[in-house]
Formats: C-alpha cells, sequence, structure tokens
C-alpha cells in the first residue's frame, strides 16, 4: 500500500506529555542517536524515564539482532522501569507486548493486532512491533519499536509490516506514544501489585492454542502446542516443557 501524499508528523515532547494520564512518565525526543536503549544506559535514571528518538542509527533487537527503521516513521522508544515485585520479571517482556497491542487495537478499531511470545506484536501482514527488555541497575530498561506509517518499500524485512500497511491508517504517533505509555502503567502497575494478568494475556496472544516450533539457544529444535504462559512469563507446551528464551515459529 501506498500514501497518495506523505505527511510525516514531527514527534513533539510537549503534545505527548499532554496526552499523559499520569505523571509517571517523562519523555525526552530527541532527533537521532544511535540507540535509545543504550542511550539510557549511560545516564543516571529514575522509573518512569522514557526517552523516544525519530531515527536510530544503531537501534538494537532481540538477541543482539538490528533494528532498523527509516525516520520519522516508527516509534522507538526506551523507558526505565523499577519493579518492586521481588521476581517474575520475564513478564516485562509480556507486559510491554500487551500494551502495545492492545493500544493499536484502540487506535485503529480492529483486532488485528496480537502478541507473539515473547516480545512481539504481530498482524496478518507481518511484525509490526519488537520489544527488547535489559535489567539495569535496580530495574529494567525496555525498548520498544512501532513501525506505525511505513511503507512496503521502507520495510527492513519482507515478515515486517505496519500499522499503515495493515489497516491504511496513518496514526499520529504523538498521541499514538502516549497511549502505549498510558496502557504500558496500567498493566505495569497491576502486575507490580500482584495482580494475575495471565487471562488479559492470553486475550490477544496469538501464540497460545497453536503448533509452535521452538528454537532453542544452542540450536535444538522443540515442538509442541503452546497451551500457556506460568507465573514467570515462560511458555507452557503441552507436553509441560516450560521454554524461558528461545525463537517461536508459529505453524498452521
Amino acid at each position: 500500500m501506498k500514501r497518495a501524499s506523505v505527511i510525516r508528523a514531527y514527534l513533539d515532547q510537549s503534545t505527548i506529555s499532554s496526552a499523559l494520564t499520569s505523571n509517571y512518565w517523562r519523555v525526552r525526543v530527541l532527533d537521532e542517536v544511535a540507540s535509545t536503549q543504550d542511550l539510557l544506559k549511560n545516564e543516571l535514571v529514575s522509573s518512569g524515564d522514557c526517552v523516544v528518538a525519530e531515527f536510530q542509527s544503531a537501534g538494537r533487537g532481540r538477541l543482539d539482532r538490528k533494528f532498523e527503521s527509516a525516520p520519522n516513521v516508527a516509534l522507538l522508544f526506551s523507558v526505565y522501569i523499577e519493579p518492586t515485585r521481588s521476581a517474575k520479571w520475564g513478564w516485562i517482556p509480556l507486559l510491554a507486548g500487551l500494551a502495545v497491542a492492545q493500544t493499536l487495537n484502540e487506535e485503529t478499531q480492529t483486532n488485528s493486532f496480537k502478541t507473539k511470545w515473547p516480545n512481539d506484536v504481530i498482524s496478518p501482514s507481518g511484525k509490526i512491533c519488537g520489544v527488547l527488555c535489559e535489567r539495569y541497575g535496580a530495574g529494567i530498561i525496555v525498548g520498544i519499536g512501532v513501525n506505525v506509517s511505513t511503507e512496503l518499500a521502507e520495510l527492513p524485512v519482507a515478515t515486517a509490516s505496519s500499522i499503515f500497511i495493515e489497516t491504511g491508517l496513518e496514526l499520529n504517533r504523538n498521541t499514538l506514544l502516549a497511549a502505549i505509555l498510558n496502557h504500558f502503567w496500567e498493566v505495569f502497575m497491576n502486575w507490580d501489585s500482584g495482580a494475575d494478568l495471565k487471562s488479559r494475556y492470553r486475550a490477544l496472544s496469538e501464540t497460545i492454542g497453536l503448533n509452535v516450533s521452538v528454537v532453542l539457544p544452542n540450536g535444538a529444535r522443540l515442538d509442541g502446542l503452546a497451551i500457556g504462559v506460568d507465573d514467570e512469563g515462560r511458555l507452557i507446551l503441552e507436553s509441560g516443557d516450560l521454554i524461558s528464551v528461545g525463537d517461536i515459529i508459529h505453524l498452521r
């Protein structure tokens, strides 16, 4: 899909901040960085810090993969949070994916966006969003990349897509970022206070209920039916195997 005319509004710090529903987040907008993730690592951060950039020259995804995007078409941001829940931090990427998928469905008035365990948001046309979580200090830096108005020719890989390609809608990135942060704050605070969010996650999961092939870090492969996630965020296979890390291939 291609636009008749290209309209790409720039990110604006005051517009984003004014749309936030709590004072938890402190958003900073930058034109270009090597990586929003690494930028936060080089600063004295506090819970709720958020940096978003128009362009990343060295964006990273999970397992040290590159995360590439053309300028001004994506949301590329990292936040720092300090969970008080003593363990089970494996849920953090699930919470981020849940917040993004819920936001995209609401903003587009569709049900096109689902989570793929553990850290992606996908649609029928391809991957829309990736999440990278790294422990840092007393908390976690959560990096999120969402393809918003990206066109087909701008996609880095054939398996990727964007909100625009999937729905034909070109969402305002300022209000979209604020909406994602509002949802993330809500699910994070609920989870951090001890709430069980497994049913909410299951409702937006494309992985649960499918036969999957898991490629483990050592190269081994494990196939089975995904039936849920546990209290630590691990994927549960019907065989009883618990997956804490690995590449998931949906088998249809």
